[in-house]
């Protein structure tokens, strides 16, 4: 299929256009997205108490494609009784991930034995029971605790403290596979683990660094502040391997001029390899060192760290920087120019940065390079990883982690009788190993698809596949329900956001709590996330705890608990009376003083690793289609790339010519972790050398290798080999 020319217009006008006909019509979904509630897609921050086309700033009308797929989705009708009949378990894996997600919604809660042919439809009781027996009979030490940032801050605080009274510290969520690198690298650098900015500091700036990212896909309202800093007369440089149509050119539908004619994303667009974005980042903050531009007030008042780190920069040579980044001294250079002309900086990034085994040194030296021009610490400037779900971080504020901070579990324990489990919690990827070891009976997952989201797919579901127990709490079909099945599976049917019986609240990327009314219930059969983890710990832990699982059945009860245990969350015990939605204090840094012990931020020495690959092999990225959100597949086609399929490896001409291949044919592509046999398509976009397949596919062909400080897979640079079928 033909790419298009930009991103946005016609074609996504179109889209929203047919996604509501067959949601029942435009003025039905111009009412589902309008309803008092949190976006369910990207965490940029959009609806809550003034509607759900609100941003955090009051502006109207800001809604996305995104937004529609989500909306569209949980709009479905339902899933018919016969349809689990009609349909056996293996006829359903050779579903695409669309189909699934398709097929409607998920009405009945739905049991699968080993052994067996088909789901079988159940009641809510014998789902319950069977799930808070099994629990009972296992030793905590053996239960892991899964969480996307789909649900709300109450949901997830709630299934947390009935993992913790259970007795159970294998407590964690989706960041852990996404931004967990930038925690860990903000947190080292600054001591906080978010953005450093607020919405209202991307109006102000003047010069943006987006990296290693693809927001005209994945967060398109993200686009139109970056078009806002051109139209300002301001700057946008793009580092990616990829050029991407939605960064060169976007059709904003919301203003005719820039549906007509299109308006510019990048100022700038540097292309290093797969793995050289730390190459490239040090390069730049060597160059600026050369000008003199660096703030040394700044750096001598509020960092620590500034001479070594100066000594290394200047220690490290042109030709190694240019070889480990895939990038020119002169390009380099001309960014240092770039940055010292600028008067207010974000760095804003993605998975592009984190999906590496050196994830949390990649956002560390992109805090130096901000740290170096005191880029950090004042308005309009500042650090933004760009989150990709809408309440991922708050899923992390509310305790969703294996190891809580002291203060939280004091509170725990004041409030709730919370005694800490002895054994150390297991992040994600940890889970899954000891799940694949036989260390694991039983897992539970809030929302997500674990399975999708996992590197080495035959690997990941051979581990979930030696669980006793499997339980999935969601909305539709996806990938894990029919590739990755414990030897008895529970899929329980639960209410999407804007269905929710009570209001509930989530998290954005600027630490910023929006409080969501939620609605009628589309469907009979689903339940509120609350209720089912209630209604669980009334079964399991009923009178063996001081928790009232009753009350807690009631989400404000749950918000004045958060309010008692969480720093920073005090406002929640008041949202329900003032509708007074907030920033988190101390977290978004105005000002030089930082959440150190110290109040210094931290600059870090770090060495520049060595490029993946080698001759005859490319190093593949995983990326994400336009018509796809997180590991949910919407469409087929991805129009920004002119690709009308998604078992294809994209591969420079040159590469093509250089490997002996033919373009059009299908290729094997094999790697340490499995193989895959897909179309070669050319595609000039991409820097020769590297290559692109789309997630989550080709997990099959992504090792298990991570970064050692965050647990980070690397996602982003898979060595492969490519030969003719």
């Amino acid at each position: 299929m033909k790419k298009v020319d930009a991103g946005g217009g016609w074609p996504a006008v179109r889209y929203v256009w047919q996604a509501a006909r067959r949601s029942g019509g435009l003025w039905r979904m111009f009412q589902a997205l309008r309803t008092a509630n949190a976006c369910k897609t990207c965490a940029l921050g959009m609806g809550g108490v003034r509607g759900g086309m609100v941003d955090e700033l009051g502006r109207r009308f800001q809604v996305c494609k995104k937004s529609v797929q989500a909306m569209a989705a949980d709009m479905q009708p339902p899933i018919p009784e016969h349809f689990w009949k009609q349909h056996s378990l293996e006829q359903l894996r050779q579903w695409s991930p669309r189909d699934l997600e398709h097929a409607g919604r998920l009405v009945q809660p739905l049991r699968w034995e080993q052994g067996q042919t088909h789901f079988h439809p159940a009641s809510w009781n014998e789902a319950l029971q069977d799930i808070a027996q099994t629990l009972h009979a296992t030793s905590p030490e053996q239960v892991f605790f899964y969480f996307s940032g789909r649900s709300s801050n109450e949901a997830g605080f709630l299934l947390q403290l009935l993992a913790r009274l259970y007795g159970s510290n294998h407590v964690n969520n989706c960041s852990y596979y996404c931004h967990q690198a930038s925690g860990v690298g903000l947190n080292s650098s600054l001591g906080s683990g978010t953005a450093t900015v607020v919405l209202e500091d991307l109006l102000q700036c003047d010069l943006v660094f987006l990296i290693g990212g693809n927001p005209a896909s994945n967060h398109p309202r993200l686009v139109a502040h970056l078009v806002d800093v051109r139209r300002r007369g301001g700057q946008v440089v793009v580092i990616n391997p990829v050029v991407e149509t939605g960064l060169v050119r976007f059709r904003i539908p919301s203003r005719l001029g820039s549906l007509l004619w299109g308006s510019p994303v990048a100022s700038e667009y540097v292309q290093p390899h797969i793995g050289g974005d730390l190459a490239l980042l040090s390069g730049v903050a060597k160059a600026v060192l050369d000008l003199g531009a660096q703030d040394e007030d700044f750096l001598r008042r509020h960092t620590t760290g500034y001479e070594e780190l100066r000594a290394h920069l200047e220690s490290l040579s042109w030709d190694e920087i240019e070889r480990k980044s895939g990038v020119t001294r002169q390009q380099m250079e001309h960014l240092a120019r770039l940055y010292a002309q600028a008067q207010r900086v974000i760095f804003a990034w993605t998975m592009g940065i984190t999906h590496h085994r050196h994830g949390v040194q990649n956002v560390q030296a992109i805090a130096n390079l901000a740290l170096l021009r005191g880029m950090v610490g004042k308005p309009g400037a500042g650090l933004l990883p760009i989150r990709g779900h809408s309440n991922v971080q708050g899923m992390g504020t509310v305790g969703v982690t294996p190891e809580l901070k002291q203060i939280i579990w004091k509170r725990l324990e004041e409030h709730f009788g919370v005694r800490k489990p002895e054994h150390s919690g297991l992040d994600t990827l940890g889970c899954m190993q000891a799940a694949h070891q036989g260390r694991m009976r039983v897992g539970i997952c809030l929302g997500g698809n674990l399975y999708g989201a996992n590197p080495h797919s035959r690997w990941a579901a051979e581990a979930l596949g030696k669980l006793e127990l499997l339980v999935y709490l969601s909305t539709t079909l996806n990938t894990g329900h029919v590739h990755a099945l414990g030897r008895r599976t529970w899929i329980l049917p639960v209410l999407a956001r804007d269905e929710e019986p009570q209001p509930t609240t989530q998290e954005s990327m600027f630490n910023y709590i929006r409080f969501s009314q939620g609605g009628p219930q589309r469907h009979q059969g689903p339940r509120s996330e609350v209720e089912v983890i209630a209604e669980l710990g009334e079964r399991l832990l009923g009178g063996q705890t001081p928790v009232d699982w009753n009350l807690m059945r009631q989400t404000r009860n749950i918000r004045q608990a958060l309010a008692q245990v969480v720093p920073g969350l005090e406002k929640l015990g008041q949202i329900d009376r003032t509708r007074e939605e907030f920033h988190i204090p101390g977290r978004t840094f105005h000002q030089p003083v930082f959440a150190t012990p110290d109040g210094k931020a931290r600059l870090h020495v770090l060495p520049l690793p060595e490029l993946a690959g080698g001759e005859g092999k490319l190093r593949v990225m995983t990326v994400r289609s336009e018509g796809q959100f997180n590991t949910v597949v919407y469409e087929q086609e991805d129009l920004y790339r002119g690709q009308s399929r998604r078992d294809v490896i994209l591969v420079h001409p040159g590469d093509i010519r250089r490997l002996g291949l033919v373009a059009g044919k299908s290729v094997r592509v094999r790697s340490e972790a499995g193989e895959m046999i897909v179309r070669l398509e050319p595609y000039e976009a991409i820097k020769p050398g590297n290559a692109l397949m789309y997630y989550p596919e080709a997990n099959a062909l992504v090792p298990t290798h991570a970064d050692p400080q965050s647990r980070t897979p690397a996602f982003k640079c898979v060595v492969v080999e490519v030969e003719r079928v």
